[in-house]
């Protein structure tokens, strides 16, 4: 008689992450359910707390025993995008060991990419933002659907290999062909108000003086 092989089920924690708006819930719910509710009531994940103390112990709780995560940004929303690192900063601290975050799956998530004419962050600015921290980066429309399989199909497959290597998980390192300095100096071109300013100098500056010296 053929052997059977068992297959073992993998149970894994995965939480969303980033600015209210930005199409946390959508994102999951366009994948568990393969539909998409544009009127959503605004969730936020750890905000339930009275007092200092509930708060924190439920952002806690929160971030515990995470193996993956969904950071996810709005393209129309340059301040989502902004606000990434203060996110990830709020994960360290709440999580305390270091060696626990390197345990975890990230995947950033450019969503709303279907909005195009609105579009505030462009696809290099979140590439480079994920690459330089070692995580996936997709462009995601949890109003078309766009994105999503592929994106959870990452994330499943670097939780699965990450169990498989006792917790070790890969950390992406592409070469974009561009700079961190050459985007800077992109988004101070499109956002400069005057000449001075998109130079990167001060009113009236020779070339030895620059904004911020």
């Amino acid at each position: 008689m053929d052997k059977i092989r068992l297959k073992k089920t993998i149970r894994v924690k995965v939480i969303s992450m980033g600015n209210a708006e930005t199409g946390k819930s959508c994102i999951i719910k366009r994948y568990c359910e393969k539909r998409f509710v544009s009127k959503y009531l605004s969730t936020i994940g750890i905000d339930y707390g009275v007092t200092n103390l509930t708060l924190n112990k439920v952002r806690n709780e929160f971030y515990k025993d995470t193996q993956g995560a969904l950071l996810v940004f709005d393209v129309t929303n340059r301040a989502s995008f902004d606000a990434l690192d203060s996110w990830l900063a709020e994960m360290r601290q709440e999580i305390g060991d270091p060696s626990e975050m390197e345990k975890v799956v990230f995947c950033l998530c450019a969503n709303k990419v279907d909005r195009t004419s609105q579009r505030a962050v462009e696809e290099y600015e979140g590439h480079a933002w994920a690459n330089n921290k070692g995580f996936h980066y997709f462009e995601t429309s949890a109003a078309s659907g766009d994105g999503i399989s592929e994106l959870f199909e990452k994330l499943f497959q670097g939780l699965v290999t990450a169990y498989e290597n006792g917790g070790k998980v890969e950390r992406i390192n592409t070469t974009l062909g561009y700079t961190k300095e050459q985007i800077d100096a992109i988004q101070r071109l499109k956002s400069g108000t005057d000449d001075w300013k998109r130079l990167g100098l001060l009113p009236g500056a020779n070339n030895n003086k620059r904004l911020g010296n």
